[in-house]
């Protein structure tokens, strides 16, 4: 038992030590750095979204004390992610990894590097699912959960199993008081769509909205007890070319339930812009549909 333990514990310094030169450590916020996984040789960078609270006087370090300029590709609020060009040459990409065998239970290390060297936690994959949106609107290809301990620093840095393969992405953000791992696949989508077009892409409806509650005979009628109702719509918007009005509600988008504003911006997703989609509303306490064709945010 005891040179099992040993075996185990030689593996996981080994995994530590052999990932170690993809970790890189982000300045980009007051107090303590925090993490980043090398994507190219040539400098580029993905960290969190949340950790960079500047967007000038980047800067990134790889192993020591010192570190270089960065700048900001771009960034995802929706999925937390952010995409970095390091002044740097001749870096270690990380191995990414895109297994779908990873079950709950594996063994996983989160890594960080938040000071000169790297640090690592131990846990296990404690919940998986399938994709999912974000309180934000992003879209996540999967819904990976751990019980690592996310130590200060840690957001950024990623998360190996037990080939020493990256999952994906460690942040402390999209949902709280829950480790989250953003997977390879959305990093790989979010990053080469930063490099071409420097931002997500997001639809635009042009209104604004609250929930309120339904009344009673239309709650019964529609089987929900509340919706959005319009406050505002913007002139020349897609909503007003689209018909819609100041005092409308709306019940459904494209035949999902819209009864909160975080639902309304995770269905404008980027797939939808320049696509017609149908609204269910409730106008003068009548429900009817409308078609829009959605727009695309600035």
């Amino acid at each position: 038992m005891a040179q099992v333990l040993t075996d185990v514990s030689t593996d996981l310094a080994s995994i530590v030590e052999s990932s170690s030169p993809s970790v890189a450590r982000v300045e980009g916020r007051r107090r303590m750095p925090a993490s980043g996984v090398i994507w190219s040789e040539d400098g580029l960078i993905v960290t969190a979204h949340h950790v960079l609270e500047r967007e000038e006087k980047l800067r990134v370090g790889f192993g020591d004390d010192e570190s270089v300029s960065a700048s900001l590709v771009g960034r995802d609020p929706t999925t937390d992610l952010a995409l970095l060009r390091a002044e740097a040459s001749g870096l270690v990409p990380a191995g990414w990894s895109e297994d779908d065998g990873v079950k709950v239970g594996h063994l996983v290390l989160a890594l960080g590097r938040p000071r000169s060297s790297v640090q690592a936690t131990l846990g296990i994959v404690s919940a998986l699912g399938n994709s999912w949106r974000t309180p934000v609107g992003g879209r996540v290809s999967r819904f990976l959960q751990t019980d690592v301990v996310m130590y200060p620093g840690f957001s950024g840095g990623p998360l190996a199993d037990a080939s020493g393969n990256f999952l994906g992405l460690n942040t402390s953000a999209l949902l709280r008081g829950i480790s989250l791992t953003v997977p390879t696949q959305t990093v790989r989508e979010v990053v080469e769509t930063l490099l071409e077009h420097g931002r997500i892409r997001r639809g635009f409806l042009g209104v604004g909205a609250q929930p309120v509650e339904l009344p009673e005979a239309l709650a019964a009628e529609v089987d929900q007890e509340t919706g959005l109702l319009l406050v505002s719509v913007e002139a020349d918007s897609p909503a007003e070319k689209g018909g819609l009005s100041m005092g409308d509600t709306i019940l459904a988008f494209d035949g999902e339930l819209t009864n909160r504003l975080e639902a309304l911006l995770a269905q404008l997703s980027g797939d939808r812009i320049g696509k017609e989609v149908t609204l269910k509303i409730a106008r003068g306490g009548e429900v009817r549909e409308v078609r829009i064709k959605i727009g695309e945010r600035a």
